[in-house]
């Protein structure tokens, strides 16, 4: 069963159009989606098109990314639909000037410890190169607005001076290492941003979303919170391959999605926005735990190899404050307990 076929996941999908009810005020819009097989790209697109069936609106979604055959298989289901089409492009070249989209979400980059290690480079551009093309092509195209997501780990590590990061906090990177490649490239398109909403008087809005977990996730992620949930979806043990004792910010595909649709209608210019739901702030051990939880497994520890090691974040407590976002009339709609489940349960059955 394709997942975007799946009950559990349709309402899943459905919680979030209910949520952001201001989603049929994008009707006769368009949206340009980059990074559209990606673990958020993906639930986003879903969202987007579901809501056109059941809301019997029109909004146009254009599917951006590298490989043409990967999209068509994901997005099989919107083939003969009017309001989709696949892009097929590499963001870090000019975009195809004919794809005028109202909106733009620039969410393509490596996300995950094992990419960042052995595709050092391509991790850095991404963001980089392909942040100045997707601004270039806001600025031909005339966008409404554009999206770039950022990440927690712009933030660097935790000084011990906060307990939680504002949006004006900036804590220690040493950008001398391959592992800063990913938040030094998130950092400097951020900056790339501003100067593009001075020069250009372009529209931008900066999520920054914490770590994501969801049923999208590649199959291929190396993070630990993905590791985990693969292990839970063949119903093995969890393997932690640290003490766990980080503290970090978590939150489920689907409240990531439903702040990013928020942000897209309500959100204000030149703004940052941290994307956190406090009951996911989690150490990395009590997350195991939960996930071994669903299937009476236990926890285990191993040794991380040389590769993988080297991508590992450095980090060791990474919270976002998140009152910005909520100040702006956003909250989040999945329990800590049904994101686990669901995210699971759709993982073993795509496993």
């Amino acid at each position: 069963m394709a997942l975007n076929t799946n009950p559990l996941y349709i309402k899943d999908l459905q919680k979030v159009i209910d949520h952001v009810e201001a989603i049929k005020d994008l009707n006769g819009k368009s949206l340009l989606m980059i990074g559209a097989s990606g673990m958020v790209g993906s639930f986003l697109v879903d969202t987007i098109m579901l809501a056109n069936e059941r809301l019997g609106i029109e909004i146009k979604v254009y599917a951006m990314g590298r490989n043409r055959k990967k999209l068509e298989e994901r997005f099989e289901k919107y083939q003969s639909s009017d309001n989709f089409e696949i892009v097929e492009g590499d963001v870090t070249e000019p975009l195809d000037p004919s794809i005028k989209a109202d909106y733009i979400i620039h969410g393509a980059s490596n996300t995950h410890p094992r990419a960042y290690a052995t595709d050092p480079i391509g991790t850095i551009m991404t963001n980089l190169a392909g942040t100045e093309q997707v601004l270039k092509h806001a600025v031909a195209t005339n966008a409404t607005r554009t999206l770039f997501l950022s990440t927690v780990e712009i933030y660097g590590e935790n000084r011990g001076d906060v307990d939680k990061f504002k949006e004006d906090y900036c804590g220690y990177i040493d950008c001398n290492t391959l592992r800063a490649g990913y938040p030094e490239g998130k950092r400097v398109s951020e900056s790339l941003c501003q100067a593009y909403i001075a020069k250009h008087d372009l529209d931008i809005v900066i999520p920054r979303l914490c770590r994501t977990f969801g049923p999208t996730m590649l199959l291929s992620d190396s993070k630990a919170s993905s590791q985990f949930i693969l292990n839970a979806a063949r119903e093995e043990d969890i393997v932690l391959k640290s003490e766990g004792k980080q503290y970090f910010s978590y939150i489920y595909v689907g409240d990531a999605v439903s702040a990013i649709l928020h942000l897209m209608i309500h959100g204000k210019s030149g703004e940052a926005y941290n994307v956190s739901e406090e009951a996911f702030d989690l150490q990395l051990r009590d997350l195991a735990g939960k996930l071994a939880e669903i299937n009476n497994k236990k926890v285990i520890f191993e040794l991380p190899d040389e590769t993988e090691s080297k991508g590992f974040s450095k980090a060791s407590t990474a919270i976002l404050d998140n009152q910005k976002l909520k100040a702006n009339g956003w909250d989040s709609v999945f329990t800590l307990e049904e994101s686990l489940a669901h995210t699971v349960q759709l993982v073993k059955d795509e496993v």
